[in-house]
Formats: C-alpha cells, sequence, structure tokens
C-alpha cells in the first residue's frame, strides 16, 4: 500500500521513528541497521512495510529496499513475524544476513535473541534459493568509488561491515563525493 514515507524526523529511538509528512506523524518500526543509517539526518526516506493485523496496523521503515526485500522474504517463513524479523535484521545487516543465508550457517544465526535453532534451520532451507535476485547490499553496488574507499578504510583497520556502514552514510548525504572525500567522510562517521 505504502512504498516510502519521506519527511522530518519527529523522535528517534533504536526501534521506531517519527516522521513528520505533511504535518502528519508516522510511527515506523526500524531496525538498528536503519537507526544507524539515519541517526544524524534531519529528514529522511523510509521505505515502509505495512502490517494490518485484527488488532493493529503497523508500520515498519527500511533505509534500503534490499533490506526491505529481506524482511519481506523473512515473513515468507512460517513462524518468523514483524518483530522477530526485524530483530534479526537489527542482528545482521542484509550483507551479513544474506551470507549466513547461502552458507547455511543455522548455529550463527540462532544467535539472534527469540530464535531457535529449528527456526533458524527453516529460515535458510526457505530463503536460500530466494536470494539471487536481491540487490548487493555493499557500500554501493557497482561503484568503484564505494569499492576503492572501502578498501582504503578495511587497509586502515577499520572492519568491513562499520567502513560500509559508514560509506552507506556519506553515500546518501553527498552521492557525488569523490573517492577521497568518501574516505574522509566516512572517517568521520567512524
Amino acid at each position: 500500500m505504502y512504498e516510502y514515507i519521506s519527511g522530518v524526523i519527529a523522535e528517534l529511538t533504536p526501534t521506531y521513528a517519527v516522521l513528520d509528512a505533511g504535518g502528519v506523524g508516522y510511527y515506523v518500526n526500524i531496525s538498528l541497521e536503519t537507526y544507524a543509517a539515519i541517526e544524524h539526518a534531519e529528514r529522511t526516506k523510509l521505505f515502509v512495510h505495512h502490517i494490518v493485523r485484527e488488532d493493529a496496523q503497523l508500520l515498519y521503515g527500511f533505509a534500503t529496499r534490499a533490506e526491505r526485500e529481506l524482511f519481506r522474504l523473512l515473513l515468507g517463513v512460517s513462524g518468523v513475524g514483524g518483530n522477530t524479523a526485524r530483530t534479526i535484521l537489527s542482528t545482521y545487516s542484509p550483507g551479513e544476513l544474506q551470507g549466513i543465508i547461502s552458507s547455511g550457517n543455522a548455529v550463527l544465526l540462532k544467535n539472534v535473541k527469540g530464535l531457535g535453532l529449528k527456526t533458524a534451520q527453516k529460515i535458510i532451507v526457505e530463503l536460500s534459493g530466494k536470494l539471487t535476485g536481491l540487490e548487493a547490499e555493499g557500500a554501493a553496488a557497482g561503484d568503484s568509488r564505494a569499492d576503492e574507499a572501502l578498501a582504503a578504510l578495511t587497509m586502515l583497520g577499520f572492519g568491513k561491515a562499520a567502513a560500509e556502514k559508514a560509506l552507506r552514510a556519506v553515500l546518501r548525504t553527498t552521492p557525488a563525493a569523490t573517492t577521497e572525500e568518501l574516505v574522509r567522510l566516512a572517517l568521520k562517521e567512524l
């Protein structure tokens, strides 16, 4: 029903954001990955998934389409609801989750709070073939500037996941930055 909501961040916590879009405040449940991507912004655009239940209508928001698509795939697994899917995406970045599922590492996946081994195995079995169409969740898929900046940051000793997260944040605010500017701005984020 809704593709995205764009507006001023009226309130932000690690689990939800309130977006003021045209004078209407939308309460949107978010993952820690999305929180990290928008925590320093005044305005944002979140790709949303709307869930209608008998007792509630819920909005889940994501900084990227790939994260939302993973959320939707997780919801398709029996026994995985909105909060469980959000917890999984708060524990692992979309790229890490895709790696865990493609390698079949149920033991690592069950480290998510509230997720048992059987559900982790079910997620891996049901999603292992469905992840091929998802866009790459690197700093910016196919962007050689971002790839070079990521290589420079990892050579400086920063973890790949943290460097990718910083680069995604920089690319959102400064998409035309050169490789050198990406490194410099990402260092400020780290």
